[in-house]
């Protein structure tokens, strides 16, 4: 039986559209902004009228940009709104790991700072439950929470934490328990076609794989995107959180999530993506976009196949993110995208060697990011650190520097 809550829920005011198709600019020119777009955004950040003009114009290119997702978002949704509604659930004995054996180590994120709390694990509340964000199997968002029992009841800050491909919310745990322990509300979510949303090894590729060829649905990054948005709907709610002090972090495909939500939603107030941000469009035109499609290769091997090639190149790569993800290379890319998180704290963590997040592939997103936030006032809220030496991997040292950030920010 689902518990009925009195969500202030944003509104989402855009028309239903079938399919959306974005047009791929080759010139990286910044995207038109719409002065009077705010009306169908789902949280836009306030300017004061006294502000400069730079700081406007970012705010009015921020709005725009959150206009446009939000309707790609929506344009594979049949039923925008559904009853905001709250499942309890029970602890997952046997978290399923899709393609990961053995498993990874956990050993960065079990470095986390925490609080040395006597009998934290008898002090630690944990909460399961699931959000429905939408109509279908997939639209039911399951939701790991775990805190300190609190007798006094009071608000406190809260971080949303992202798992990469094919793991899931229980991976979390340390960090989960880490921040928990320092008195934040830790919340982690199964991403779409993961965790408790996935039935075999092999749900995630399966799924990326359906949405090429039936282009009805957006497994890869944007779907999960709404999962977030509908979550930020319940987290602003809840009487133990503050809901201006809520933070947003993740890894690998999390750390694309957490980039993507934070900059299409302003309740999420602090964001670290930790090797997740990087350019689509600079990988296709500077051929670096192999290492991304091997991360995700029976999509692209399914691809290549329908498109009658001998083997994946430049065309399938643009092909297949235009299908499953539209606007991922072009108007959404990171040029676009990051500097609309401006000027809420925004930490970038990537490895210097990372090849499916290029450095040189950020140079021109890091620019245009640095800009938004010097326009804002807020150019020490933005910090991108790339760890020499360091390929596709979160180090301790990231967990730090993460940690780090949210007690500056956060606490």
């Amino acid at each position: 039986m689902g518990l009925a809550l009195p969500l202030a829920t944003a509104a989402l005011m855009l028309a239903w559209v079938p399919h959306v198709t974005c047009a791929r600019s080759s010139s990286h020119v910044l995207p038109r902004c719409l002065s009077n777009s705010s009306s169908h955004i789902l949280v836009s950040y306030k300017v004061d009228p006294s502000s400069s003009s730079s700081s406007k114009k970012m705010a009015d290119c921020s709005d725009d940009f959150r206009t446009n997702f939000l309707r790609v978002l929506q344009s594979r949704r049949k039923i925008l709104e559904v009853p905001p509604t709250v499942e309890h659930g029970n602890p997952i004995a046997d978290p399923l790991y899709q393609n990961k054996k053995p498993l990874p180590s956990k050993m960065a994120m079990e470095t986390c700072p925490r609080k040395e709390v006597e009998g934290l694990q008898e002090k630690l509340v944990e909460e399961n439950l699931y959000l429905i964000t939408e109509e279908g199997e997939q639209g039911r968002l399951p939701v790991l929470i775990l805190s300190l029992k609190d007798d006094a009841h009071k608000r406190k800050p809260a971080i949303v934490f992202l798992h990469s491909s094919y793991m899931c919310k229980e991976w979390l745990r340390p960090l989960l328990e880490a921040y928990a322990s320092r008195g934040y509300v830790s919340i982690a979510i199964d991403s779409r076609y993961h965790g408790e949303r996935a039935h075999t090894n092999t749900t995630y590729v399966d799924a990326l794989v359906s949405a090429w060829r039936m282009g009805d649905t957006m497994p890869f990054i944007f779907d999960t995107v709404w999962d977030l948005i509908k979550l930020a709907d319940y987290l602003v709610e809840r009487d133990d959180i503050d809901p201006a002090q809520i933070g947003i972090t993740g890894e690998s495909l999390g750390g694309m999530h957490a980039w993507f939500a934070a900059a299409a939603d302003a309740r999420y107030s602090v964001a670290v993506p930790i090797i997740g941000i990087q350019g689509f469009r600079w990988a296709i035109d500077n051929d670096k976009w192999q290492a991304r499609a091997d991360s995700i290769k029976p999509l692209f091997e399914a691809a290549r196949l329908d498109l009658g090639k001998s083997a994946i190149d430049k065309e399938v790569v643009e092909k297949v993110w235009d299908r499953i993800a539209p606007g991922l290379d072009s108007e959404f890319d990171s040029p676009y995208s990051v500097p609309a998180i401006a000027p809420r704290p925004l930490l970038v963590l990537n490895g210097a060697d990372d090849p499916r997040c290029p450095l040189s592939g950020l140079k021109t997103t890091e620019e245009r990011t640095s800009a938004a936030y010097k326009s804002f006032g807020s150019a020490d809220k933005f910090k991108l650190i790339a760890e020499p030496g360091i390929g596709h991997q979160m180090t301790s040292s990231m967990v730090k520097e993460a940690s780090d950030w949210f007690d500056r920010f956060l606490n």
